[in-house]
């Protein structure tokens, strides 16, 4: 049923623009502004802000890696990055890294990642991985390499053996 009305509402956008309104690399669009993507049933038509709503990975994929589209910083990105949270969170995990908001012991509040990574590497990697918290934030192969190395430096006794093989094969 859901489908059903997604398609109805495609081909009212279509029907209704007729005109085909393709990205254009100089212009900074607005959530208002209409925008046509290549999709399954065809070009489709809609405003950027029904996109960001639509297709958030997408869009962010276009704005961020791609940078084929450029969007307005507080009307179009602020509420696409909200949005990314919620409709696929592991995506969302993986382009905040060591942004991520986290409850980390020893602060009131939940601080960016990034804070223990940075002055307590020790402490970062107990809480990271011996406590289970991999599932929170997600670091890249190069992030864990850092860290890694920064606790055997500092204290290697507290590492898995695992992690200390990882060093190894760089």
């Amino acid at each position: 049923m859901k489908k059903e009305i997604f398609f109805i509402y495609l081909r009212y956008y279509v029907c209704e623009t007729m005109e085909t309104h393709p990205i254009s690399q100089e212009k900074i669009y607005l959530s208002q502004d209409l925008l046509t993507l290549e999709c399954e049933e065809g070009p489709v038509t809609m405003r950027v802000g029904e996109w960001v709503v639509k297709d958030p990975v997408r869009i962010h994929k276009m704005v961020v890696k791609e940078k084929v589209l450029q969007v307005d910083q507080y009307e179009v990105f602020a509420p696409l990055v909200s949005k990314l949270r919620r409709a696929d969170f592991e995506y969302y995990k993986r382009i905040t890294g060591l942004k991520m908001l986290i409850d980390f012991p020893g602060f009131p509040s939940e601080i960016p990642a990034k804070i223990p990574f940075d002055t307590d590497p020790v402490a970062f990697y107990k809480w990271w991985r011996k406590g289970k918290n991999e599932h929170r934030v997600y670091l890249s192969p190069a992030y864990q390499f850092m860290l890694f190395q920064r606790v055997c430096k500092t204290d290697p006794k507290v590492m898995l053996k695992k992690d200390i093989d990882f060093i190894k094969t760089f």
